[in-house]
């Protein structure tokens, strides 16, 4: 079972007996309403015009293409899972399909 640290220097320090434990306890510390998305970046770009694109399939089903607008930081992650598995995942509260496009907490998987 999955447990929190409680100490005030462990802020966002988890435990667990497997990654699917720990990603639990993140998402039930996120709050009720965040859920786990998990994808597969299969082409990154970066041009001119435009600036910097991701291709991403879903596990969920759908193919978003995300153009712009993407941080330094989302940039590295997307470089990363790209470099190695490719996975990612997204922990997002946003409704219906709008998640495909929520970088707010994003992760490289292996």
């Amino acid at each position: 079972m999955p447990t929190k640290k409680k100490s005030t220097t462990d802020k966002g320090q988890f435990r667990g007996a497997s990654s699917e434990a720990v990603g639990a306890a993140q998402a039930k510390e996120a709050g009720p309403k965040y859920d786990w998305h998990y994808g597969r970046v299969t082409r990154m770009g970066n041009f001119e015009i435009g600036g910097r694109e991701v291709v991403i399939v879903w596990e969920e089903g759908g193919v978003t293409c995300q153009q712009g607008h993407l941080t330094d930081e989302q940039w590295d992650v997307f470089k990363l899972a790209f470099s190695t598995s490719g996975r990612i995942a997204v922990l997002s509260d946003q409704p219906g399909e709008r998640w495909m496009y929520d970088y707010r907490f994003l992760e490289a998987v292996r």
